[in-house]
């Protein structure tokens, strides 16, 4: 996995260790998951309108573009969410469930 970003400094912090898409990747207490994916691989997700990657754009939590999902199905801003140790991220979205209501 080849990351776009690459850290030059502040390498001092303790490491957490989380998977995406099923890799092992390491960040630093206190990345915001952005951070730690785009160290990390190529992009942050795939875009729901084509087979386009998006890689985040504003950085900040206001252009909506760097949405990633828990394994579980939970929806993270990769911006604003810090990493914590063991989180298992996806970059495609998961199935949606529609609730049975027969």
């Amino acid at each position: 996995m080849g990351g776009r970003f690459v850290r030059l400094g502040e390498t001092g912090r303790e490491t957490v260790k989380l998977r995406i898409n099923g890799a092992d990747v390491e960040a630093l207490a206190g990345d915001t998951l952005l951070v730690a994916m785009l160290c990390a691989v190529d992009h942050v997700r795939q875009s729901e309108f084509g087979d386009e990657t998006r890689a985040g754009f504003c950085l900040m939590g206001a252009c909506q573009d760097c949405w990633v999902w828990t394994e579980a199905g939970e929806r993270l801003r990769a911006c604003t969410t810090e990493v914590r140790e063991g989180m298992q991220i996806v970059t495609t979205q998961p199935e949606v469930q529609w609730a049975n209501l027969a």
